[in-house]
Formats: structure tokens, sequence, C-alpha cells
């Protein structure tokens, strides 16, 4: 592996982690993720949702091995774009299509999906034209997303002021507004390619700040809720992401 490899696989190997965290809570739980909405009464759901959770957890961990390393991202591609985002998230925004919510969720899954889809451009024996439009296909979709997840912080500024830690000054409306308003202006850098690289950056030290000072603080507080376990390795596997779409943008440049 090229030192050049050895550097990007770190953020590959946290996005792996994050898949694989959310695999061992699935399976820990015998439940489908909360991103991953299954009606109640779904034909032997309980098998399925053992099996989304092995799968998850051992495509994640192949993308810890640089020889499984295409394999798992492409897996990992074709379940999160084809059954999580289209077939599960997809019927509930056309059964609440009028609540932002909805399309906040699917962009948590969309963002997976693009960390997948260009680690697999960047490891797969493909042609080198296709590779790049495939990673700027993530790149896209991942700016689509942090701008889909800043508007989410003012649409619902009630609920995301109170998880920043009171103790952090100036207030918990001014780290809302200025983590939301840093979300859109990376997402506009990524579309643009203006500042990308830093936009993607900062974007993955935000999310590593939030484990620290929000779902860290959170876990350790009710370590018994399903949904805080999730948040964490949702919020690792968004670190990886925005990680991949940082060192793919370097190498957009080359």
């Amino acid at each position: 592996m090229t030192a050049e490899k050895s550097t990007m696989a770190i953020g590959w190997r946290v996005y792996g982690l994050g898949v694989m965290a959310l695999g061992m809570l699935c399976l820990a739980w015998g439940n489908f993720d909360t991103g991953q909405p299954v009606p109640k009464d779904f034909p032997d759901r309980t098998v399925l949702a053992y099996t989304a959770a092995a799968f998850m957890l051992v495509a994640g961990a192949a993308i810890e091995w640089r020889r499984t390393v295409a394999w798992g991202a492409a897996a990992l591609t074709a379940y999160y774009a084809l059954i999580v985002v289209i077939l599960m998230n997809g019927r509930v925004v056309l059964a609440h299509y009028a609540e932002y919510g909805t399309y906040e969720g699917i962009a948590e899954q969309l963002a997976i999906t693009a960390g997948a889809l260009i680690i697999h451009a960047a490891n797969a024996r493909i042609d080198g034209a296709l590779a790049a439009r495939l990673v700027r296909i993530g790149q896209l979709a991942f700016g689509v997303c942090a701008l889909i997840f800043g508007g989410a912080h003012f649409v619902y500024m009630s609920l995301t002021a109170p998880l920043v830690p009171r103790w952090l000054p100036p207030s918990q409306a001014f780290w809302a507004c200025a983590t939301g308003f840093g979300h859109i202006v990376a997402g506009l850098a990524i579309l643009t390619g203006v500042r990308a690289r830093l936009a993607a950056i900062l974007l993955t030290a935000m999310y590593a700040s939030f484990t620290l000072l929000v779902h860290g603080p959170m876990l350790l507080a009710n370590p018994s809720s399903h949904w805080i376990w999730s948040e964490n390795a949702l919020n690792i596997a968004l670190t990886g992401a925005a990680w991949v779409v940082a060192d793919s943008l370097a190498r957009s440049k080359r």
C-alpha cells in the first residue's frame, strides 16, 4: 500500500468501524437500525433484522482489510442505496413528504452510501475515468446531505440547542446556529468545489467533536438507550464518511 493510501485508509477504517458498530447494535437489540425503518408487521422482520445486522458487521469489517475493502464498500453501497435509501426511507418520504425530519433521516443514510461509493471507487480495479465519476457522485451526494443537516438545525432549533453542553460559551443557541450554518456552507463548498477539501476537513472535525461533547455524554447519562447508542455509532460512520470525502477531494486536485 502506498503512503498516500495508508493515510487515506484511516478515514476508511473510521467509516468501517462506524458501520460495524451499527451492525453490532442491531445484533444486540435484535432489531433494525433506527435509520432503517421497517414496518413492525413486516413478514419475518426479526430474522431480516438479524440478517441485515450480520451483513453490516461483515461488510464493515471487510473495509478494515485492504484486500477486501473494494468488495465491502461495493456491498455497502448497494445495500444502503437500493434497500435503505430507496426502499426503506423512500417509503417514509412518500408517506411524510411534508415533514423535514424525513429528509434528514434519508440524508443520514445517503451520506453513509456516499462514503461507501467513494471508498469502492478508490479501491476497485475499474477505469480511471469511471472511478473519478463515481467519486464525484459520492462527493455531490454528501454535499447535499450536509445542506439538509444544516437546515435541520434551524427547523428543529428547539431540539438541537438543548443538545449543546450548557457550559459551552456563549450559549446553546449560538452553537446550534453555528453548526447549522457550518453544515450549509460546507455543503455548498463541496457542491461547488470552492474550498471543498477544507470544508470537508472541518466537517470531519465537527462530527468528531459531536462524539466528545454531545453523544458521548448522553450515552454516559443513559447507557440503556438504544437510540443514543445508535446515534453514537451513526456519528462515527458520518465522521468516517466526511473524512473519506476530504481525502477524495485531495486526490481530485492532482
